[in-house]
């Protein structure tokens, strides 16, 4: 049997080759539990941030990390975790944070990249829009087909893009602009059409229908995009129904506004009071960073063309009236150096665009594939009555199909007709629903499905995912074992921390210290009157604490002169009140007033050194329990894994 020989010793190989892989990369196991290099490279990363690794650095996070391991072992041993306030808190943090995993990181940067590339190139653009609305019917889709389809041939017998743009588009601005958009960026239109845009070569024509209607792009140009600006502007609207004598009227006052500002008069104060944009007059004209594409092409090249910042335009028409624009900075597309700023920008606006859809559409298909999603046959001539009857709320019609007919499946589950019921129903409220094709529909419930299937499982098929929940599942009964274990008996045995003071008098003195009142004041203004209060007299102070309405805090006892605040170094006396000190993290103010002075060395009593004494007893308590926890799980470190951490 030369051939299983052979086989059994290759399977043999390649068990040892797995089983040496795994040791190398075990750091540390517990009893039988293993902690990967990765693990613990991931913990010891997390809370040193910023520090350069070093072997001692390293040992003393295992101490610490293998301690923490064996504890929360003793959790799970303990069944802590199938408590239910445990249970509740790990559900209420995966609610929290389960949404920040339900993006497609890898095709988002994707869309960010291709955004930052289409970014760099403005294009010229003129545009023919025919409408046809996303539920129009068959007669009306056909005219709107036809009549783009007749300017789509106007064009390609060579007539001038204007004048067909006058004769077929329905956009509102063609009689301004005959179909000239001006210069656009990425970004700025939906983005099926913008991909189409960034797809014509100069002098190229497109037709693309989106949920709107029908469109043709004409590239007329490109060139070196030109970045973005901060602008401001005094606008002078025309009214719609104004006559020549007030246009011309508007044009004069333009220009005198313009003349005054070329003498020195005040930007912001002129459009206070004189610019009709109720958007800007009130910030002085300023007007939100913009583009090329956001604005009528003559407002943005008039802008653009100023060539320093505080320049100021000649007034400029537009439909909406007389501008005069201000330059206050201009910001071109950012090289190298600027990268990473630029790149959390414009991720911020494909976060906030309809490209998130593109991308939920290939997570979607991600999902399909992961959740092993499998369509099953079903008898459509008996579904769609059963869903007409839902939709329409008749009474269901006689069939072989049954609530348990399965639909569809997941790897742990299976959608039913009763699935599909309730999906229809809680749909009823939309006013749409009844007349959507049963597919659409059908389409619609099995996305929502797989995502919700997808959010339920998530840990198992997102590492970075289910290595957050785990870390909060441990964190919370590493709480809940101390809790129990340590800080509730050392803080309730009162006879062990007579004993353990007793047995430890010697480490609880008072250095040179004071019986003092420290205050913390919200302000500098609450600080200077609680201490011209006290000088009328200190012993108040508890009324004047109670009566500022949460700006004062104070605390009342004995301090070691190192713990009260001062500003420099002081003489503590009797009726001293030192000087304000800022506390710089929160900006409050605390200043002491020093009642008594005790300037020699004093052993602590038990009431002054209690707070002391439970922290020592809790260390002590921790040993003794880290002792008898080794024993149970007993530790074993791989040195040469250990050795072997990147410095």
């Amino acid at each position: 049997m030369p051939f299983l020989r052979l086989t059994t010793a290759a399977s043999l190989i390649t068990a040892f080759v797995t089983v040496s892989t795994v040791q190398a990369q075990t750091i540390f196991t517990y009893g039988n539990k293993p902690v990967t290099r990765n693990e613990f490279l991931k913990a010891y990363n997390k809370n040193n941030t910023g520090e350069q690794p070093t072997d001692k650095s390293y040992r003393e996070y295992l101490e610490l990390y293998t301690r923490f391991k064996i504890k929360v072992q003793a959790a799970l041993d303990m069944k802590l975790d199938t408590l239910p306030t445990q249970l509740a808190e790990l559900n209420s943090f995966r609610n929290q944070v389960v949404e920040n995993y339900m993006n497609d990181e890898t095709s988002v940067n994707l869309l960010v990249d291709e955004a930052m590339e289409r970014s760099r190139k403005d294009i010229h653009l003129a545009h023919i829009f025919v409408a046809a609305r996303e539920n129009a019917t068959a007669g009306e889709l056909k005219q709107a087909s036809d009549k783009i389809d007749e300017a789509m041939a106007a064009l390609q017998r060579g007539e001038d893009f204007g004048q067909t743009a006058l004769r077929y588009s329905e956009d509102p601005a063609v009689k301004n602009n005959q179909g000239d958009l001006g210069y656009i960026t990425a970004l700025v239109l939906p983005y099926d059409l913008e991909t189409l845009v960034y797809s014509l070569a100069p002098g190229k024509t497109g037709k693309i229908r989106s949920k709107i209607g029908f469109h043709i792009f004409k590239n007329l140009g490109e060139r070196k995009a030109i970045g973005r600006i901060r602008t401001a502007q005094i606008l002078l609207g025309i009214p719609p129904d104004a006559n020549p004598a007030q246009k011309a009227a508007l044009s004069q006052k333009a220009d005198s506004i313009y003349q005054a500002l070329l003498k020195g008069s005040d930007f912001k104060a002129l459009a206070a009071q004189f610019s009709s944009d109720n958007i800007s007059y009130q910030a002085g004209g300023e007007m939100k960073e913009f583009g090329v594409g956001s604005y009528e092409p003559a407002f943005e090249a008039t802008a653009f063309a100023l060539e320093k910042d505080g320049d100021i335009s000649k007034p400029v028409l537009t439909e909406f009236g007389y501008h005069i624009i201000k330059r206050l900075q201009r910001m071109p597309v950012p090289d190298g150096t600027d990268a990473k700023q630029w790149r959390d920008q414009i991720k911020n606006q494909v976060e906030q665009s309809d490209r998130m859809q593109v991308a939920r559409n290939i997570l979607y298909k991600k999902i399909l594939q992961l959740t092993g999603f499998k369509k099953i046959a079903v008898n459509e001539k008996e579904l769609d009555p059963y869903t007409d009857s839902i939709l329409l709320q008749k009474r269901l019609p006689k069939m072989t199909l049954t609530e348990n007919t399965p639909l569809f499946s997941f790897t742990k589950q299976t959608m039913r007709v009763k699935d599909w019921r309730s999906y229809l129903e809680s749909m009823l409220r939309l006013a749409n629903t009844r007349s959507r094709p049963h597919k659409q529909l059908m389409d619609e419930f099995i996305e929502r499905s797989a995502f919700d299937y997808y959010r339920t499982h998530l840990e198992e098929y997102n590492a970075d995912f289910a290595y957050q929940l785990h870390e909060f599942k441990e964190g919370n009964l590493l709480f809940e074992i101390m809790q129990r274990k340590i800080w509730e008996v050392a803080a309730t045995d009162s006879i062990g921390l007579q004993k353990y003071f007793q047995a430890h008098k010697n480490n609880y003195w008072w250095e040179a210290s004071a019986d003092a009142i420290i205050f913390t004041a919200s302000n500098e203004a609450a600080a200077t009157d609680a201490r011209q209060k006290l000088q009328a007299g200190a012993s108040q102070w508890k009324k004047m604490v109670d009566a500022s309405n949460g700006t004062l805090q104070a605390d009342s006892g004995r301090f070691e002169l190192g713990q009260i605040p001062v500003l420099e170094r002081t003489s503590f006396t009797p009726g001293l009140t030192n000087a304000n000190v800022k506390n710089e993290t929160d900006n409050t103010v605390s200043f002491a007033y020093i009642v008594q002075v005790h300037r020699e060395r004093e052993p602590r009593n038990f009431a002054d050194a209690r707070g002391f004494v439970i922290n020592d007893y809790q260390v002590t308590l921790e040993n003794k329990w880290i002792g008898e926890l080794k024993k149970k799980y007993p530790i074993v470190i791989n040195e040469a894994v250990v050795k072997g951490l990147p410095k």
